[in-house]
């Protein structure tokens, strides 16, 4: 059976496994280096409507998107996966978050509203559980808390009825911590801040989100594969370059893991929704195995001695960003 955990201060019970579709239908993960650098869309749209049907058949009950994943493709393939599975509509938690597109950004109280209905109508939903202001790196904070922005666009949102939650999401670490310690937000989503190799968010994170008990549901768990292979001759990982020290440390943990016959990908998953503060992980999916994999490594049994033996190998790696 999946745990389930509460997030934060809402009611949402969320299952520790939930399937992110930045990259749903992209067919390899070199491909993935190009899909938000202004290179044409790599999703193959038969591809990430057969990814999404195999999570769902699978049992994922989380599915988290965006309007900038695929250009829109995200939400329309998951509106047709709906379509397709309708049994399951009633049973899914699906979140999307609004400010950020393939056009731009745009956090303007119509700019949001607007992304908001575009995404009910791609996806044929009437009602989202959680809408996150997304991507908000290097904007003017004040604007997009303001009525006229994105925050009161949400806001006005939920009175109505058609939104339930309001979250944060961005890339930038900084940038979800200070919208956190705002105390406006139910949830976030953290990329880049917390994994087996990654110690970013117990500086300062987590401890303003118990602050305000905002739930949080962690991006990048597996650092865009690398905590499922290890290391691998000629892979790119996403806007990550990860030190040859890094890459070594890695093929210890994995050795621990494959020491105790667990895949790394169950200890890498779990080891995220093991904080009191995280209620789930979102790793991108690409294809039906990997949805297939993540959702079984999220139930897979782990001996608490693994956990104990695990203890000494956790540390922080520095990445660099590619250009």
């Amino acid at each position: 059976m999946m745990q389930h955990k509460r997030l934060g201060r809402t009611e949402l019970q969320l299952p520790i496994l939930g399937i992110g579709t930045a990259f749903v239908g992209i067919p390899t993960q070199n491909q993935t280096v190009g899909e938000y650098a202004g290179a044409p869309s790599q999703v193959d749209q038969e591809l990430g409507l057969a990814t999404l049907l195999a999570a769902i058949d699978s049992g994922c009950a989380f599915f988290d998107t965006a309007a900038l994943y695929g250009r829109g493709l995200s939400e329309s393939l998951l509106g047709e996966a709906l379509r397709q599975r309708p049994a399951a509509k009633d049973r899914l938690i699906i979140t999307t978050k609004a400010g950020s597109s393939h056009a731009g950004y745009d956090f303007s109280y119509a700019g949001v509203q607007g992304s908001v209905y575009a995404s009910l109508e791609r996806m044929g939903l009437q009602r989202l559980p959680v809408v996150y202001i997304h991507d908000a790196m290097g904007k003017p904070m004040d604007f997009v808390l303001s009525q006229r922005g994105a925050l009161g666009a949400l806001r006005d949102l939920q009175r109505q009825g058609i939104i339930d939650h309001i979250g944060t999401a961005a890339n930038d670490p900084s940038t979800n911590l200070a919208y956190i310690k705002t105390g406006e937000f139910d949830c976030a989503v953290i990329a880049d801040s917390w994994s087996l190799i990654n110690r970013i968010a117990e500086r300062e994170i987590f401890a303003a989100a118990a602050a305000h008990d905002v739930g949080l549901v962690v991006a990048t768990p597996l650092e865009r594969g690398l905590l499922v292979t290890g290391p691998q001759a000629k892979t790119r990982y996403l806007n990550r370059i990860f030190s040859q020290a890094c890459l070594h440390h890695v093929t210890r943990i994995q050795q621990l893991c494959a020491d105790y016959a667990v895949p790394m990908l169950a200890v890498a998953l779990q080891y995220c929704a093991r904080h009191t503060q995280v209620a789930s992980t979102i790793p991108g999916t690409r294809v039906p195995s990997e949805a297939t994999s993540s959702l079984a490594a999220a139930q897979l049994p782990i001996p608490e001695r693994l956990w104990e033996d695990l203890r000494p190998l956790l540390r922080h790696f520095d990445t660099a960003i590619s250009v």
